[in-house]
């Protein structure tokens, strides 16, 4: 097959020995950098997307995605209600809890948290606290057994273990007696220790819901639904439409209220990361302005040749666009090859390390995920590759420009 006249000239300067071996180097400075921004930066934004992953499983993990509770007073027939939400195709899971904040005592230590009263035949549905156990099981919260579960951060502050025994005082919840007005307590025996790696580790313990039914005379339901979603990221549309479903006689509320700070920096610091790396880019960019600048030099006499042969000042331009534009693809094709190897592989290159010197890169008292996650999304490494591609095109645009301007009588003069 014929190649047009621009890209087959283009193609052999490419290829040509050069006879300033200088201009070659600086053409593979040019491939080596756009290669390594692009590896680098396929990288980091998976490095980035794992770490978005594990603190959405984790943190949304543990809190309810859609939050239904009554206005003003609790709601009395919560099995009903399920049964409406659960209509919304878009929940797929629903349980009722009561909650209330306490002070949790054991062997003189005091930890304040929030106890949370669920039915352990439905809390799985919402909730990934059933999966993740360390110690007993969660089935264990029977009716009028007064077993706790606790998280593995709280038992370790109050140095409790499953058999013993903690007291929660209630504060909201006051007795008479002759020292005066004093808080309810409970002794409840811990059944069970949760280990999510989250912040509910560290405040959070789950009793039968008719337990904490009966300790804060409860009578009247439970204090809210918790509904699980199909997609976490669309929250919003589920609640305006299950507010509208339910004909605005329940108050709706989901996971953003207090969670959709941290999502939104995540997302601020990935697009503040991109743009910085991709400077690394637009910097090896600039070798292929250099080489092609001197290659426009080295090759004047050629040029001027084939103007007087009848190639157009436009012809002259694709010629050294051509040449450009391949070093650009040959880098980004090789950065997105090495930045998806290195984006899947990373994880046990870092336990590899680990194993083999002896250290711990991510120590678990320190860091809230003790691994290094990563998570490849194919749209980014597209817009990666198309953004550095777009910047080797740029880059090619001045150097053929003032190639198309060369006079031949100026060109041929000193030949």
């Amino acid at each position: 097959m014929r190649l047009p006249f621009s890209l087959f000239v283009g193609l052999r300067y490419t290829r040509a020995k050069r006879r300033d071996h200088f201009i070659s180097f600086i053409s593979l400075i040019s491939m080596i950098g756009i290669a390594l921004g692009v590896m680098v930066l396929i990288t980091v934004m998976s490095v980035m997307n794992g770490f978005e992953r594990e603190l959405r499983d984790r943190i949304l993990g543990m809190a309810p995605h859609v939050l239904v509770s009554g206005v003003g007073s609790n709601i009395e027939d919560w099995q009903a209600l399920e049964e409406v939400v659960l209509q919304n195709p878009n929940v797929i899971g629903a349980s009722p809890y009561i909650q209330s904040e306490t002070m949790f005592q054991h062997l003189g230590s005091d930890q304040f948290g929030v106890v949370q009263g669920v039915l352990p035949e439905k809390i799985g549905e919402v909730t990934i606290v059933k999966d993740h156990m360390r110690n007993g099981s969660f089935d264990s919260l029977a009716d009028g057994s007064f077993n706790i579960i606790l998280g593995a951060s709280l038992a370790r502050s109050l140095g409790a273990n499953v058999g013993d025994k903690v007291t929660s005082l209630f504060l909201k919840e006051t007795r008479m007696s002759i020292a005066g007005i004093q808080p309810r307590a409970k002794r409840f025996t811990v059944a069970g220790i949760f280990e999510t790696k989250s912040e509910a580790d560290k405040g959070m313990a789950f009793v039968h819901l008719n337990d904490l039914a009966k300790i804060l005379r409860v009578t009247d339901g439970v204090s809210a639904l918790q509904l699980k979603t199909q997609d976490v990221m669309r929250v919003h549309e589920v609640s305006t439409s299950l507010t509208e479903q339910l004909d605005y006689n329940y108050f709706v509320t989901n996971w953003t209220r207090q969670h959709q700070t941290l999502f939104n920096a995540i997302e601020m610091e990935k697009k503040i990361m991109f743009i910085l790396l991709t400077f690394i880019i637009a910097v090896a960019a600039f070798n292929i302005v250099t080489s092609l600048v001197m290659l426009v030099n080295e090759k004047q006499a050629d040029i001027a040749i084939l103007r007087t042969l009848g190639a157009s000042p436009g012809s002259i331009l694709r010629i050294f666009m051509t040449s450009g534009i391949i070093n650009g693809l040959i880098g980004t094709g090789a950065g997105v090859i090495l930045g998806i190897l290195l984006a899947l592989n990373l994880p046990d290159i870092i336990n590899w390390i680990e194993m083999t010197f002896e250290m711990s890169v991510f120590p678990k008292n320190v860091y809230f995920v003790n691994f290094l996650p990563t998570e490849l999304i194919w749209d980014d490494v597209y817009k990666i590759a198309l953004s550095a591609f777009g910047i080797s095109v740029l880059a090619t645009l001045y150097p053929s420009w003032k190639a198309s301007r060369t006079q031949p009588a100026e060109a041929l003069r000193y030949e």
